[in-house]
């Protein structure tokens, strides 16, 4: 927790407002971006797999709520874990939460230019995106949450439509749940889907700024992922049942596709392009946080924990991440970094369903059994993810243990120093 002396930012969001922060980052990251590689993996299986993926993200979904509830203060299960089981499980919770939605952020700004931009401008609009988005977060967090609000107010209504006239003109004859199922490719779509999820408990990054957190976190978590949940099963049995499971494997605006020839086409490809601003505008909003709570405790550089005296927003950290996500879009090719991504969140909520097992009962909202079903839901679904993807991630996530333990290092032989002097 932050001492007494430090700056805090401003409690300015209410349930609204978190709720549509939490939809805005899932809607945006799953309709448009991980339905094909679930269906390439599991085929018509991925219902199932969308399945699996809601029951581990709705455990990670309670422990996120009541954690958030006794700890109502920027950086999520980073400072939960710090509370709950120590130092290094807090590190390890927020490092791969940075890592992992640091690819997430280039991942939605190349998805938006791709909807967006004309041919051989993907990366220099996808970049300027990145530091549109940054500036409007740099100005204050109910500037985000208005922009997310409208944002996914023409999503919602849009993708409707598009479940409705998709349906509509399909022949209904794809089965939806096939007789020959590969269940290795069941739990690869619903570790690829999760990622489509990992946006529900994004208000819990932003808990200085909620006003009554203890009542307020808890009921936006939820009711986000229960309206994501909705949507995401009307979109995937249209996208089925228009596309087949085949077809859908291989589209690349498979959306788009299903209501090819209509009125509304157009108008997916926009709210396409809106639904991936809405997810990187929340995604900078929560890695800033997250690098604010790391860098109050010494685990990132101390000069990132700085908050903005006018707008109240650690402007440090988000301008270093936004330079940072410029620059992968502009040189590294991320249309893969769902798996990576998926990798370091589902860790990132085993460290949370470990620290909420841990709570008191005063502080229990929920059964210790769901906390369990939670790790092991995510540590099945994270050896099940592509091999490049696991391997990745451990490279990069060992990279930041060794980091700490240098500095931690450092700094009791500086400490012992000055004792010595």
């Amino acid at each position: 927790m932050s001492s007494a002396g430090e700056a805090h930012l401003a409690r300015r969001l209410g349930t609204g407002d978190a709720v549509v922060i939490g939809l805005s980052s899932m809607v945006g990251a799953g309709v448009f971006a991980a339905f094909a590689p679930a269906a390439a993996a599991a085929g018509a299986g991925l219902l199932l797999g969308l399945a699996i993926a809601a029951l581990v993200a709705s455990c990670n979904a309670t422990a996120s709520a009541q954690l958030a509830a006794q700890y109502p203060t920027s950086g999520g299960t980073y400072v939960y874990g710090r509370e709950r089981l120590g130092p290094w499980a807090g590190f390890l919770a927020g490092w791969s939460f940075v890592i992992g939605k640091t690819a997430s952020c280039a991942a939605m700004a190349l998805t938006f230019a791709t909807y967006a931009a004309p041919p051989g401008w993907e990366r220099p609009l996808a970049a300027f995106a990145v530091l549109a988005l940054a500036a409007v977060n740099y100005a204050g967090v109910t500037r985000t949450a208005a922009l997310a609000r409208a944002i996914v107010a023409v999503v919602v209504v849009v993708l409707l439509l598009a479940v409705g006239i998709g349906t509509a003109a399909s022949d209904g004859g794809e089965q939806l749940v096939p007789p020959d199922l590969s269940w290795t490719g069941v739990l690869q779509a619903a570790g690829l889907l999760f990622f489509a999820f990992a946006g529900y408990a994004r208000v819990a990054t932003l808990g200085e700024e909620v006003r009554d957190p203890q009542r307020t976190i808890p009921r936006a978590v939820l009711t986000a992922l229960g309206l994501a949940l909705v949507l995401y099963a009307l979109v995937a049995v249209m996208l089925l049942l228009a596309l087949g499971p085949e077809r859908l494997a291989v589209s690349t605006a498979p959306v788009a596709e299903a209501v090819t020839g209509t009125w509304l086409a157009p108008l997916v490809r926009v709210a396409a392009a809106l639904a991936a601003l809405g997810a990187l505008l929340a995604l900078l909003a929560g890695i800033g946080r997250t690098s604010l709570a790391m860098a109050r405790h010494g685990d990132l550089p101390r000069w990132l924990a700085a908050v903005h005296p006018r707008f109240r927003v650690p402007h440090r950290a988000e301008v270093v991440l936004a330079i940072a996500v410029a620059v992968l879009v502009l040189l590294v090719d991320l249309r893969e970094a769902i798996g990576f991504s998926s990798f370091g969140v589902l860790l990132y909520y085993t460290v949370a369903n470990a620290a909420a097992f841990t709570q008191p009962r005063e502080w229990r909202r929920f059964p210790r059994a769901l906390q369990v079903l939670g790790v092991v839901g995510c540590l099945a679904l994270v050896v099940t993810l592509p091999s490049t993807a696991v391997a990745g991630g451990a490279v990069v996530l060992a990279a930041g243990v060794g980091y700490r333990a240098v500095a931690q290092r450092a700094g009791r032989l500086r400490r012992t120093g000055a004792d010595g002097g």
